[in-house]
C-alpha cells in the first residue's frame, strides 16, 4: 500500500532544526496502541530509506475532521499549522 508523507525541516523554538515526518495513515482499529504501532513502523521504514526524522505523526480523517497522532509537540504544531503538503510516499 502506498502511504503519502511529508518530510519537512523547520526551525525549532530553541533555534536548532527539527526534521519531521507526517504520514497520511491510521490503524484499522483506530486505537492509540495500534496507531502507535503504525507510526513506529512507518517512521522506521522512512529512516531506513534515508530520511532523518526527529519527530513523527499520523494525519487522518475521523468523523469528518482531521486528526493527528504522534509526538506531542509535533501534534500541537500541526493542530495550528494544518496538514502539510505530501512530499514523498512509502510502500507499506
Amino acid at each position: 500500500m502506498r502511504i503519502n508523507f511529508a518530510h519537512i525541516r523547520e526551525r525549532s523554538t530553541s533555534g536548532g532544526w527539527i526534521d519531521f515526518a507526517v504520514f497520511e495513515a491510521k490503524s484499522v482499529s483506530g486505537t492509540d496502541q495500534a496507531n502507535g504501532e503504525v507510526l513506529a513502523r512507518l517512521t522506521a521504514k522512512a529512516e531506513r530509506a534515508g530520511y532523518k526524522i526527529d519527530q513523527s505523526a499520523l494525519a487522518f480523517s475521523q468523523n469528518g475532521q482531521i486528526r493527528f497522532f504522534g509526538n506531542t509537540k509535533l501534534v500541537e504544531y500541526l493542530s495550528h499549522a494544518g496538514v502539510p503538503t505530501w512530499t514523498h510516499y512509502i510502500e507499506d
